[in-house]
């Protein structure tokens, strides 16, 4: 894992969040910032060059733009513009950084836009953890949400959320959701003693994946929570008033670089808050 933490921007009006959130991080922990525009699209057809280098050069004022509208905070900060598939050359870059950055449209319950196919892409084959941020103002909100599952994906994400509640003063909010099997048309009602099990196991998961942590940050306060549902709705309520929600990626075998597990695209799909990604 590298050091820089890499920016990818584009036209769209959330870059603005986007490179603000993850200038505030630079300057907090002194890492190099690194905005990097993608041109993609091209073909090789005839007369397409000028189309090219005019979007190039277009990218490169944007991104020029940017750097200069949030330099001066002590971090080092730089750009970059580069020509190809956005997804590939993203991915690439996350293999030298500390941290990717990239915005999102979504705008909340109401948007009709919805994480797409790439930014899902990007989460689930970067080689660093990917942080999204959404169109929303996430101004006072307060906390920091991580859903806990006891895989090894989920415990990368615990020590993630973490570090990154300690580090912002915030409470960390750690959750386990819990989900009956469906019930038999035939059977009625769930078991008392079934239910009961399924918490306990659940609550007794998640003290283990949280043990050491007041020991490792004496001064966090953690607020563990044991919910029945479904995990991504509960994450995403949860969210909903955190400054930043923490999931785990459970990318699977050769198509690790396209797939994340169902619980992180359904969450990714419906962002509450700024949301991180770790594997």
């Amino acid at each position: 894992m590298g050091e820089a933490i890499v920016v990818g921007i584009t036209d769209a009006a959330v870059t603005r969040r986007a490179v603000d959130w993850a200038a505030q991080r630079a300057a907090e922990t002194r890492r190099p910032l690194e905005l990097l525009a993608v041109v993609g699209g091209a073909v090789g057809t005839v007369g397409e060059d000028s189309i090219v280098e005019a979007a190039l050069a277009q990218a490169r004022e944007s991104a020029e733009g940017e750097a200069a509208r949030v330099a001066g905070h002590g971090f080092e900060i730089r750009t970059r513009v580069d020509r190809g598939n956005p997804v590939s050359k993203l991915l690439d870059a996350s293999a030298d950084a500390a941290l990717l950055v990239i915005g999102s449209d979504y705008r909340g319950p109401g948007s009709k836009t919805a994480r797409g196919a790439h930014g899902l892409r990007i989460a689930a084959g970067a080689h660093c953890p990917v942080v999204v941020v959404p169109d929303i103002d996430t101004a006072g909100r307060s906390g920091v949400v991580v859903g806990v599952d006891g895989s090894p994906a989920g415990e990368k994400a615990v020590a993630f959320a973490a570090a990154e509640a300690d580090r912002l003063r915030e409470p960390l909010i750690a959750v386990s959701v819990w989900t009956p099997l469906e019930v038999p048309r035939n059977m009625g009602v769930y078991p008392v003693e079934y239910l009961e099990n399924l918490a306990r196991l659940t609550e007794e998961s998640l003290g283990i994946s949280l043990a050491g942590l007041r020991s490792q940050y004496p001064d966090l306060e953690i607020d563990p929570r044991v919910e029945r549902g479904y995990p991504s709705q509960i994450i995403n309520e949860l969210a909903a008033d955190a400054r930043l929600a923490v999931v785990g990626s459970h990318g699977r075998g050769a198509l690790a670089r396209f797939l994340l597990g169902s619980i992180s695209q359904e969450v990714l799909a419906r962002l509450a808050t700024v949301t991180a990604v770790v594997r």
